[in-house]
């Protein structure tokens, strides 16, 4: 199916059409969030609101952008949304611990996250890797993480991201050079 056919199609709310567009894009969307979270439900649970946005939201899309390109921006923007207000539950957390009030907050325990595209061999140095990201600045992190998990060409971050080609490229080159900062340590130790 073409992309203006799909379009418009899912414009009329052809529920085969919208069929289609989860089938085709459902791993990726979920590659994306996986990548971002680490955390396998928490993916699945974005996935899910990144299709349940699209379904509600398509009559605002605009045709110059293609489909996919529309589902990573909202994947990207559900999942960095999520992190934040994890984030502020956090603190929000803290705040009632102080006032012995920690029992009425529960955190989530933390997970071991394994990301399907990584080799059995390389979990523990994806680990860390993964662990570093999270400390970059965020755009850094979005950039880098829709080139070298998602595999999305510099172009493609471009316009998920609505920036031009050479703010992507320095964005990458970037976040390379401050991992490589962070990691340094890691690896003279071997």
């Amino acid at each position: 199916m073409k992309e203006t056919e799909l379009f418009e199609r899912l414009k009329n709310a052809d529920e085969l059409a919208f069929r289609y567009l989860v089938e085709k894009y459902q791993d990726k969307v979920f590659n994306t969030c996986l990548g971002f979270l680490r955390n396998t439900e928490e993916a699945e649970d974005i996935t899910q609101e990144v299709f349940i946005e699209i379904y509600q939201s398509i009559a605002s899309f605009r045709a110059e952008a293609k489909v996919g390109t529309y589902l990573y921006r909202i994947a990207v923007n559900k999942s960095l949304d999520f992190l934040r207000k994890q984030k502020r539950q956090k603190r929000f957390g803290f705040l009632l611990s102080i006032f012995g009030m920690e029992e009425q907050i529960h955190s989530p325990a933390a997970t071991v996250f394994e990301h399907p595209g990584v080799l059995l061999e390389n979990k523990e140095r994806a680990s860390l890797l993964f662990e570093k990201m999270e400390e970059l600045p965020e755009r850094q992190r979005v950039a880098f993480t829709l080139h070298k998990v998602d595999g999305l060409s510099y172009q493609e971050i471009a316009e998920v991201m609505e920036l031009s080609v050479s703010s992507v490229e320095s964005l990458i080159f970037r976040a390379k050079q401050n991992l490589q900062k962070k990691l340094r340590s890691y690896y003279e130790k071997y």
